[in-house]
């Protein structure tokens, strides 16, 4: 997927990329939820904002909260983001 992604400044305090510092988030594992097309997405319980979820070359499975700043050209600007368990397998047979 084709899209601009805006960080803020690394020694802003307040700033995305120190967000993703916080939870030992790397940038680039944010980029690679953020741009999967197989990611999946749903709406931040907390916030609202969309959230992408899916996994990182390094092999963890993190959550990307984000703000969609504009569809065209398509232009994310991430809020955090933090390592989360991976989805559980549903059950074959069983109603849920």
């Amino acid at each position: 997927m084709n899209a601009t992604i805006i960080w803020d400044l690394e020694d802003d305090p307040d700033g995305n990329v120190q967000h993703l510092l916080q939870h030992d988030v790397a940038i680039e594992e944010a980029e690679e939820v953020l741009l999967d097309r197989q990611s999946s997405r749903v709406p931040s319980r907390s916030s609202g904002l969309p959230t992408a979820f899916g996994w990182t070359s390094t092999g963890r499975h993190i959550a990307v909260v984000y703000e969609l700043v504009d569809d065209d050209p398509l232009t994310f600007r991430p809020v955090t983001a933090y390592e989360v368990p991976p989805p559980r397998a549903k059950k074959k047979g069983k109603k849920q």
